[in-house]
């Protein structure tokens, strides 16, 4: 088995695959699909998102400077993919999909109601990178769907079924592998071995 040398190209996968939302200065909401988003900062929050100029949000985020982040779930995955490849010119996306406009504070922008987070963002700086300009942005509130909380306000994200895209591909998310920090924490020893260890004579020979 060996390895291959390709030209420069993006393989990093997989990435989230994301329902923007937008509005226009008339509050025309729209939805385009983004596998492109990340956090890039955690204090102040800030993530970006890169489109393409061609796309009809594209100059609704450069003249408003706002737009949502949608989670998507395996329930949102058709709307998700026809958010992406239908065009907001033509067609009403949230009638389209039957997806709920919902308003959030602090932008003007709605939020999707079936989302299980809404991800409020203010732009801050656009490149121009090349096929797609980034918009950097930070974050100005958070709408998370209280069924994922539990009875102590811990908020379970996994419990909602995201979704992620792969190489012109979606994906469910798969197993549990363990939390971050699992690689050098401590086994704590189970009740058993500590009831033996308790009840072994301090002085035995082995």
């Amino acid at each position: 088995m060996g390895k291959q040398s390709w030209k420069p190209g993006n393989m990093l996968n997989p990435v989230p695959a994301v329902m923007v939302s937008v509005a226009d200065e008339a509050h025309r909401p729209n939805i385009i699909t983004v596998a492109w988003a990340g956090t890039i900062c955690t204090n102040p929050p800030m993530v970006s998102i890169s489109v393409r100029p061609s796309r009809y949000s594209y100059d609704i985020i450069e003249k408003t400077g706002e737009f949502i982040i949608n989670l998507t779930t395996e329930k949102l995955a058709r709307a998700c993919d026809y958010c992406g490849v239908v065009s907001g010119r033509d067609v009403d996306k949230f009638a389209k999909t039957g997806l709920t406009p919902m308003p959030v504070e602090h932008v003007n922008a709605p939020a999707i109601a079936e989302s299980p987070v809404n991800i409020a963002c203010r732009v801050t700086e656009s490149r121009a990178l090349g096929s797609h300009t980034m918009f950097i942005a930070e974050v100005v509130g958070v709408t998370v769907d209280d069924e994922y909380l539990d009875e102590n306000d811990r908020f379970h994200i996994n419990d909602a079924n995201l979704i992620m895209y792969s190489h012109g591909e979606y994906f469910a998310l798969g197993k549990y592998l363990g939390k971050f920090g699992y690689s050098v924490q401590k086994k704590k020893k189970r009740k058993k071995e500590l009831l033996v260890s308790k009840l072994q004579p301090s002085g035995s020979a082995l």
